[in-house]
């Protein structure tokens, strides 16, 4: 049945004028709908975008890889036997121990490009940033040196006498504490920062590769890659107050290898690269219970977070690829290849 406008109520021009009140009003609830689904996607995206670097020993190279695509974007030819690797405070620099030239190179994140060098001592193995960001401190294997190098000049500041083979390096939250692993000497070395010297020795088990303060400071953890353990030293008494160890069925204690240590900003949880074990184990750093081991590439030496911590990245020397984990989950999501012989990662923001 034909309904006329006269039925309804109103005459034939204020009929009209509702349709196209009606017509205006959802045009404009369909813009806002658009607005809002746009929106949503703009939310939806990552709020950051992070870029791995990793050192490639064998390979001579440094691959780059886009931790949100999870691929890798290019591989650039450096120095000779990279290892250690960390990024400028304000992202614009990629310094690189390359060991066999005696040298740390310095690459340039937006042309990728090396565009200098540091300063150091023969074979440059790992190497922390100052919290500011002013300070290099490098180990230099073959001269059993701790070399401190001044960033914005390129110059060397100070050197300090450590045990045989020195490597891991660590620096604590406020900048005042150094410390160096010498392999051969089975020592971590405290240094003060200020006076460029050491203040205690503290013997650890066999060959320890990689020292990392609690994010609090309450904790200084030491790996020890032939002595299989992971010490706990009290910054304060310099006392080892407890040693980590590790179980895996299946293998033996002399496949499990400590390595690269990697603490969440909150320090409840500590990752420990186990080497030939081709597993992290995931630590409770308050109860230092083994919560899970996470099987990764082969032959696992360094770790590192996305800043955000969603993703852990882990170096696998012998399968040449690097595995991302969620790092909520604890799930190892995708191996990306890289090149010959990964050692070391530092992630960047783009």
């Amino acid at each position: 049945m034909r309904v006329h406008s006269r039925q309804l109520g109103g005459s034939p021009s204020s009929v009209a004028h509702s349709r196209d009140t009606f017509s205006h009003k959802w045009e404009k609830e369909r813009a806002l709908g658009r607005s809002l689904a746009l929106l949503a996607i703009v939310s939806a995206s990552p709020a950051h975008a992070f870029t791995a670097y990793v050192s490639n020993e064998k390979g001579n190279s440094v691959t780059i890889i886009d931790t949100d695509k999870m691929e890798a974007i290019k591989t650039v030819k450096v120095g000779r036997r990279p290892r250690g690797i960390e990024i400028s405070k304000d992202n614009s620099e990629v310094y690189i121990c390359a060991g066999d030239d005696d040298t740390i190179q310095v690459l340039d994140t937006r042309t990728l490009k090396i565009t200098g060098n540091l300063p150091s001592g023969p074979d440059p193995e790992l190497m922390i940033l100052s919290p500011d960001g002013k300070t290099v401190y490098v180990s230099n294997e073959n001269d059993n040196l701790v070399t401190m190098i001044d960033t914005k000049t390129k110059r060397q500041i100070g050197d300090v006498p450590v045990g045989v083979e020195p490597e891991g390096m660590a620096v604590s939250p406020d900048g005042r504490i150094l410390v160096n692993t010498s392999e051969t000497t089975n020592m971590a070395h405290l240094i003060d920062t200020q006076t460029k010297q050491i203040i205690a020795n503290v013997l650890v088990d066999a060959r320890p590769r990689f020292a990392a303060f609690k994010p609090d400071a309450s904790e200084l953890w030491v790996s020890s890659e032939i002595g299989g353990t992971v010490a706990v030293i009290d910054p304060q008494s310099h006392k080892v107050t407890q040693k980590i160890r590790f179980e895996i069925p299946g293998l033996s204690k002399e496949a499990i290898q400590p390595i690269g240590i990697a603490f969440t900003n909150d320090g409840k949880r500590a990752f420990v690269a186990l080497g030939p074990a081709n597993r992290v184990a995931v630590i409770d750093t308050a109860t230092k219970k083994i919560e899970k081991y996470l099987l990764v590439g082969q032959r696992v030496w360094h770790l590192a977070f996305t800043p955000d911590e969603k993703y852990l990245l882990t170096a696998n020397g012998v399968s040449n690829d690097i595995s991302i984990v969620d790092a909520a989950s604890l799930k190892v999501l995708k191996s990306i290849p890289v090149g010959a012989f990964p050692w070391g990662i530092a992630v960047a923001t783009k």
